[in-house]
């Protein structure tokens, strides 16, 4: 079993698959993304997602039903060569509470450690203290930095 394959069942008759991403799987994956309020108009999450493909594709994770017919989750996870970065945590609504995201960041962390990573770090939007408290929860430690960006191709 890769570092990302898993099954998880927590206590009840409900279950997911943490897998790596598929190519079907995108249009559910984008469906989660909007439903979530992850994609920006600025971003296409289609080129988003091939972008993630060409680098580190080990890194991307879905989360799927026992079946594997819905997606239920995402992760997207890569490596600098100084720290790891978490991107596009997600949650079907339906799924939520269950600890489907809690073990996508268990299953993305364990990809970064297999590739040598030392740490990893994600951002949060502002003002969503709902998601500060899960990462606290996991044992991520919040730290003040002043984010700066600049766009080097233009998806719109």
């Amino acid at each position: 079993m890769s570092p990302s394959d898993a099954t998880f069942a927590h206590g009840d008759s409900r279950e997911w698959a943490v897998r790596p991403f598929d190519r079907a799987d995108a249009e559910a994956v984008i469906a989660l993304w909007e439903e979530a309020g992850l994609t920006r108009p600025w971003n296409d999450p289609r080129l988003d997602i091939e972008r993630k493909l060409a680098v580190q594709p080990e890194g991307f994770l879905v989360a799927v039903s026992p079946d594997g017919a819905d997606v239920v989750g995402s992760v997207m996870a890569g490596y600098d060569g100084h720290r790891g970065w978490l991107y596009y945590l997600a949650t079907a609504s339906s799924h939520r509470g269950l600890g489907i995201a809690r073990d996508l960041v268990v299953a993305a962390e364990r990809v970064l450690e297999s590739m040598g990573c030392p740490k990893v770090q994600l951002m949060v939007r502002e003002g969503n203290e709902g998601v500060l408290g899960f990462y606290d929860a996991l044992g991520y430690e919040r730290f003040s930095v002043a984010n700066t960006g600049k766009r080097l191709v233009s998806d719109v």
